[in-house]
């Protein structure tokens, strides 16, 4: 049970007495224990008053193991299937007879799975965790075999996209359920270990899917998710204990924010639809671009209104973005997801084109960005449960990634491996610095409750700025290229060539460098790559500046090392408690109270019993609990 109170000044008058309170039939309950913040000069007063849920009964380490193998296992494909395809998309637009679809296997992905985090989350504030954790399992499953058989490029691309519906869903409700298992000090050596397994699975995603293609064939990079997603199920439905209320399905269905959740998916289709149609599918003052961009951003609008004026249970409440530290730990979480995926999915490209490797070659030289980001993960999580402290961390990561990315841009056709490498190391500490932290830091500043909803919030921001990362690189890669067409015609190519490297299909024709014979000709078409590319580190290191700015506006909190599990299900709305004081003590002041209780019971009138005349004692806790 939850209560909240808020003291209003307003002109008390001699006339005004008690007045009575409605409030929901309750069972007795436990103490309460209450905070309160106040000024000196007698404006709003808030007092939130929690009383504490049953005890949380140790669960036996085999149990908590095998939990946490099941949950980092289908973390672990979620995250490998976002760059496996890195590697093989060359070979499966060959396959399947459609260069267009270049950037669509990945983008399909990863806007699908952007638009469902928020939904996913409240979905499972519902009808609980683990039933809705084993459905986005099971969906994972069902479309892996999907995509694995896919016959065209039509149907890849819709497969991947409900594939990118169940892994949005798998790396949120993944996040969640340890925050619900764990306590604030204690979570971060869970989300530490989460996190490697994240920066692993990302950065072998390019090289298993080399290997795969290179070895035995492209569909493999999917019939590999079945083995690991289907034991994953089994474990999570054997072992995973969790609260699981018993919502009816018309009650489930009546809370969930539709109206919100239509809106959110329809701002990220359209917005990114119509970024990724620019300048290749359609120019850029075509009427279908400018319709998507456009209607996309008038759907913002649209989810804002919805979100703070409409929505009984908003998929992203607003009031998350209030606090300064909060709206800094989410624009971390963006720059931090937006430059590490421009170097996971374009480090390859650079790999392919200016240094002629194969797809399991330019897998193998992402190791060096990939190796730091894991061994982070290991040392935040162990840092955080000793010290109790997250703010340095987040000073070190962005100054790092912005340094880090920022080398990139002196890339070029005749850059040395190593040095290359050396980048990715300053880059990858960076990036793996700011996995972890930032969401501590925005889980500290929120309610055990609303840890589902900030979690999700986090995770849809990165999200986007995976998206975004992904698609505006595409356009700024293709536009770079466009523009070296007349220096690849100045350096005596062939008209074919020219058009192969400068046209929307650049990117897909990478093999045919080895074949040109002149040397002059083939470092110009290198130098072209490492141009366009360049942009995009710019573009990037840009964002990571941004990132840095925001990390001077986290604060420092103290970690908690208590825990109370959370309690899913849905909810009652906040009932409403007036009441007023008489004595000269209380003199122009009308004291509101606003209480919010999760009671049981129908709703009933009870009276209130007297209260203090001295005004002191509204600034005390047990002011509440005076309430019947």
């Amino acid at each position: 049970m939850v209560l909240k109170a808020m003291v209003s000044s307003q002109p008390l008058h001699a006339e005004d007495t008690i007045e009575s309170i409605e409030l929901p039939a309750a069972r007795p309950p436990p103490p309460a224990v209450g905070t309160l913040a106040s000024n000196s000069e007698g404006k709003a007063f808030e007092t939130t008053t929690q009383v504490p849920s049953e005890p949380v009964q140790r669960r036996s380490t085999f149990r908590t193991f095998t939990v946490m193998v099941a949950l980092f296992s289908a973390l672990f494909i979620t995250a490998v299937n976002t760059t496996i395809v890195a590697t093989a998309i060359p070979t499966i637009c060959s396959d399947l007879h459609s260069a267009a679809g270049y950037s669509w296997i990945g983008a399909s992905y990863v806007i699908a799975t952007t638009a469902v985090v928020p939904v996913w989350a409240k979905l499972s504030d519902i009808w609980g965790r683990k039933p809705i954790l084993l459905a986005a399992v099971a969906l994972y499953f069902a479309s892996s075999i999907i995509c694995a058989s896919s016959s065209s490029m039509t149907m890849l691309i819709a497969s991947r996209s409900v594939q990118g519906v169940s892994g949005g869903g798998l790396a949120s409700l993944i996040n969640i359920v340890i925050s619900d298992l764990f306590s604030m000090r204690s979570r971060p050596l869970f989300l530490g270990l989460l996190h490697v397994t994240w920066a692993v699975a990302g950065g072998l995603g390019p090289v298993l899917g080399g290997a795969f293609t290179q070895l035995l064939s492209w569909r493999w990079n999917f019939w590999i998710n079945l083995p690991i997603s289907g034991a994953a199920f089994c474990l999570l439905l054997l072992f995973l204990d969790v609260h699981n209320p018993k919502t009816k399905l018309a009650d489930g269905v009546k809370a969930v924010d539709w109206a919100g959740s239509l809106s959110i998916v329809c701002v990220m289709v359209m917005v990114l639809l119509g970024l990724n149609f620019g300048g290749t599918a359609y120019p850029w003052d075509s009427p279908k671009v400018i319709c998507l961009v456009v209607v996309g951003a008038l759907m913002v609008a649209v989810f804002l209104f919805n979100e703070g004026r409409l929505a009984r249970y908003p998929i992203m409440p607003l009031g998350l973005f209030r606090h300064k530290s909060n709206a800094a730990c989410l624009a971390i979480g963006f720059a931090q997801h937006f430059v590490i995926n421009c170097a996971e999915y374009y480090l390859p490209l650079y790999f392919q084109s200016a240094k002629e490797a194969s797809p399991l070659r330019s897998g193998l030289l992402l190791l060096p960005l990939i190796t730091p980001e894991a061994l982070t993960g290991i040392f935040t999580g162990l840092f955080i449960y000793r010290v109790g402290r997250y703010i340095e961390l987040i000073w070190i990561g962005v100054i790092l990634l912005t340094v880090g990315n920022g080398l990139y841009i002196y890339l070029d056709a005749t850059s040395s491996i190593v040095s290359i490498a050396a980048f990715e190391v300053v880059a990858g500490l960076g990036a793996g610095l700011l996995f972890e932290p930032p969401l501590i830091a925005l889980q500290a500043l929120v309610s055990q409750d609303d840890t589902a909803t900030a979690t999700a919030t986090l995770g849809f921001i990165r999200n986007v700025g995976t998206s975004l990362s992904i698609v505006s690189g595409g356009i700024i890669f293709q536009n770079g290229m466009q523009l070296q067409r007349s220096t690849l015609r100045d350096h005596g190519l062939s008209t074919d060539l020219v058009e192969n490297f400068s046209g929307p299909d650049a990117a897909t024709n990478t093999n045919l460098i080895a074949t040109i014979s002149n040397k002059t000709q083939k470092l110009a078409v290198k130098q072209a790559f490492a141009w366009s590319l360049r942009n995009i580190w710019i573009a990037a290191t840009c964002m990571a500046a941004c990132g840095l700015l925001a990390g001077g506006l986290v604060t420092k909190k103290e970690l908690a090392k208590e825990h109370t599990e959370t309690r899913t299900g849905i909810k009652e709305k906040p009932g409403i408690v007036v009441a007023t004081l008489n004595g000269p003590e209380s003199r122009g002041y009308r004291p509101v109270v606003r209480a919010m209780a999760d009671f049981e019971g129908p709703k009933r009138k009870q009276p209130v019993r007297p209260i203090s005349n001295k005004l002191p004692s509204l600034y005390r806790p047990n002011l509440l609990a005076s309430l019947p």
